[in-house]
């Protein structure tokens, strides 16, 4: 029953009233490329990623101070109500204030894509079926990034941003602008 909202104004979490960075944090988010393009000259697999790109991201955007709690490897069960059927699967990242989950974040090898974390994410979000708010899902490779949200009314919604690039002008800045944003909506919720 999971449908994609087609309304633009149903994920502007990622787009509006986000934060400014200072300049130490723009200097920080340039040596994560910097380090991240040096390294990407061999290929890198999710640990790097996780290691080199993530856990700066998470840090700049306040994801390691209260209210927030950081769990890795989280294993999730979700069970198909039409066909009986378990999907299993472990949470890369998953940041969260309790009880609420805040971010699902599911990172991949740097060489890989990230159409097919997007549905792996939205299956650990949904696992969180009892949260009556939006619960708000990040993918990336290294390079790449990308934010979901998801409702789940009657019939659960989801939304994503459109594709930021490390190699792409400023989008390094605005993947941690809306991560900022993000913790500031959860902390003041």
């Amino acid at each position: 029953g999971l449908q994609r909202a087609e309304n633009e104004q149903f994920f502007l979490e990622w787009q509006q009233d986000l934060p400014e960075l200072s300049d130490l944090e723009k200097q920080s988010l340039n040596e994560v490329k910097a380090e991240y393009l040096h390294l990407s000259r061999y290929q890198i697999l999710e640990p790097v990623v996780k290691m080199v790109v993530l856990s700066p991201l998470l840090r700049l955007a306040g994801f390691y101070q209260p209210p927030f709690y950081i769990a890795s490897e989280e294993e999730v069960r979700i069970s198909s109500e039409d066909e009986g059927t378990i999907i299993r699967g472990r949470i890369d990242i998953l940041v969260f204030h309790p009880p609420l989950w805040v971010l699902v974040i599911e990172a991949k090898r740097a060489d890989y894509s990230l159409v097919p974390a997007i549905p792996q994410a939205l299956a650990y979000m949904l696992a969180d079926a009892t949260s009556a708010k939006p619960v708000f899902g990040f993918v990336t490779n290294g390079s790449e990034f990308q934010f979901i949200k998801l409702t789940k009314q009657s019939t659960p919604r989801y939304a994503l941003s459109y594709t930021l690039s490390l190699n792409r002008g400023d989008d390094l800045y605005t993947v941690v602008k809306v991560l900022k944003h993000l913790a500031g909506l959860i902390s003041n919720s």
